[in-house]
């Protein structure tokens, strides 16, 4: 069981930046891709950046040049740089990891979500 703790949420302007944590619990298997999903209110989550073990990264079009995703594998910790945030940004950010046992099976992981409020 990996437990997944998100922090860095909060109030800010428009424009202005945040930075959010996720730091996961100790694994006994390797984490592979860790990712920030986010759910606006009544829409679906969505993927927002994902990066992999070998530091790959991918992110949802509408936060390209603005979010920057990375990682810390030695503390199993992934943060998302948010800067230029608009109103669309806001919304419950979401971490997520994925972890493969030995068997090959692959367990997904979530964090309880931090918020994220854009003001005008």
């Amino acid at each position: 069981q990996v437990q997944l703790v998100e922090s860095g949420g909060g109030l800010v302007q428009a424009g202005g930046s945040l930075r959010l944590s996720c730091a996961a619990s100790r694994s006994r298997f390797s984490i592979n891709t860790m990712g920030w999903y986010r759910q606006a209110p009544g829409k679906q989550r969505e993927l927002v950046a994902v990066i992999t073990s070998g530091g790959s990264t991918n992110y949802v079009t509408s936060v390209k040049e603005r979010f920057t995703i990375s990682r810390d594998n030695a503390r199993n910790t992934v943060y998302l740089q948010m800067n230029s945030l608009k109103h669309e940004d806001a919304g419950v950010y979401y971490c997520k990891a994925e972890v493969r046992a030995t068997t090959g099976i692959m367990y997904l992981y979530w964090g309880q979500g931090t918020q994220v409020t854009v003001a005008s």
